[in-house]
C-alpha cells in the first residue's frame, strides 16, 4: 500500500478524536503541488526547440529552481512541522506532568491504576502521531528531490534540525521512551507489546536508549554527558537537543546549581554545537532521571550525594559573598 493511503487511513482511524485538535502534514496537498510542478516541467521541455544536450541543461536548471515550490511547498511544510512539534511537546509535557503528580501519591496507587493505563494509551497515540508525521515529511522531501533533480529537500531537513523543528529530535520523545520503560510492569496485551519497542542498555561503554518506533524508524540516544563524560545524572535537554547533567549544564553556562540552567545568560552557548540561546527553554527529563534511579541505583545515589554536597558548597559561597557586599567588607 502506498504511504499516502496509509497516512490517510491513520488520520481517519481510531486516533481521529486526538487529531482534531492537532496539526498534521497535508501530504496529499503537497503531492498535488509537486504534480503540478512536474507538469510545468514537461510543458517547458516540449516547448523548447533547442538541441537535446542544451535542453537537458535547461531542464536541470528549471528543476532546481521552481518558484511555485520555493514559495508554497517549503513555506507550508515548515509551518506544518513547527505546529506539529509544538503540539507534540505541549501534549507530552502535560501527560508526563500528570504521571509525575500521580507518582507522588503512591500510597493511593490503587486508585490511579485506570489513570495510569489512560496515560499509557495517550502516550502511545502521541508516539504514533509524531512518527507518522515524521515519515510523511521524509517521504514528501524525497519526492521533492526526485521531481526537481535537486538536493533542496535534503537541505530543508538540515534547516529543520537547525531551527529545532525536526520531529524525531524532540527531548519529549526521550521522556516518553523513559516513561514506557518505567511503566513496563503494567502489561495489558496490546500496550504490553508496545512496551517492548523501548529499551535501554547501561552495560556497555556508552549508555544507549533505543526506540524502535517502526520497522523503518529506529532511534538511538547516547545518554553520556559531553561535559563529565559519564552517564547523565539529573538530566536536562537544551533546546538544541543535546543532553547534559544539570550540574554540567549549569557549570557550562556559569550559573549556580540552585539557580538552574534557565538562569543562564542568553548569550551562553551549548558545549557541543556552540549555539546561543539554548538554555532558556531547557527541559528537565524527570522520567529519564527516574529510569536511571531504578536501573543504576548505586551510581544514582553516588551522584545525588555529590550534587547535594556541591549545591551546599555553592550556596554557602554565594551567601557569604552577598553578606560581604551588604556589609561592605
Amino acid at each position: 500500500m502506498k504511504f499516502g493511503e496509509t497516512f490517510s487511513e491513520y488520520l481517519h482511524g481510531d486516533q481521529e478524536w486526538f487529531l482534531d485538535k492537532c496539526s498534521h502534514v497535508e501530504y496529499k496537498q503537497l503531492k498535488k503541488v509537486l504534480k503540478r510542478c512536474q507538469t510545468c516541467r514537461l510543458i517547458q521541455g516540449s516547448s523548447d526547440t533547442r538541441p537535446e544536450d542544451e535542453n537537458s541543461e535547461l531542464s536541470h536548471r528549471h528543476c532546481e529552481s521552481c518558484p511555485l515550490c520555493d514559495q508554497m511547498f517549503f513555506t507550508e511544510l515548515e509551518k506544518e512541522a513547527s505546529e506539529i512539534a509544538g503540539c507534540f511537546s505541549s501534549k507530552a509535557r502535560r501527560l508526563l506532568h500528570l504521571h509525575v503528580s500521580n507518582r507522588y501519591v503512591w500510597r493511593l496507587r490503587h486508585c490511579f491504576t485506570n489513570d495510569q493505563l489512560t496515560l499509557i494509551q495517550k502516550g502511545q497515540v502521541l508516539i504514533e502521531y509524531i512518527t507518522m508525521n515524521a515519515i510523511a515529511i521524509r517521504k514528501i522531501l524525497k519526492k521533492y528531490d526526485k521531481v526537481h533533480c535537486s538536493v533542496n529537500g535534503r537541505n530543508f531537513k538540515t534547516k529543520m534540525r537547525a531551527e529545532r523543528i525536526e520531529l524525531l529530535q524532540s527531548p519529549w520523545l526521550i521522556e516518553l521512551g523513559a516513561f514506557y520503560m518505567n511503566s513496563s510492569k503494567i502489561d495489558d496485551g496490546e500496550s504490553g507489546e508496545f512496551f517492548r519497542k523501548f529499551s535501554c542498555d547501561f552495560s556497555g561503554t556508552s549508555p544507549i536508549m533505543t526506540l524502535a518506533l517502526t520497522d523503518s524508524v529506529k532511534l538511538e540516544y547516547n545518554l553520556t554527558c559531553a561535559v563529565c563524560l559519564d552517564t547523565v545524572f539529573n538530566p536536562c535537554a537544551l533546546s538544541c537537543g543535546h543532553l547534559f547533567c544539570k550540574g554540567c549544564a549549569c557549570s557550562a553556562a556559569s550559573v549556580l546549581l540552585f539557580e538552574g540552567p534557565k538562569a543562564a545568560d542568553p548569550k551562553s552557548k551549548c558545549p557541543i554545537c556552540r549555539e546561543v540561546g539554548v538554555y532558556a527553554n531547557s527541559v528537565h527529563l524527570a522520567e529519564l532521571d527516574l529510569l536511571l534511579k531504578n536501573r543504576c541505583k548505586e551510581y544514582w545515589k553516588e551522584r545525588l550525594n555529590a550534587e547535594r554536597a556541591e549545591m551546599v558548597k555553592q550556596s554557602k559561597q554565594y551567601w557569604e559573598s552577598r553578606t560581604r557586599i551588604t556589609l561592605g567588607y
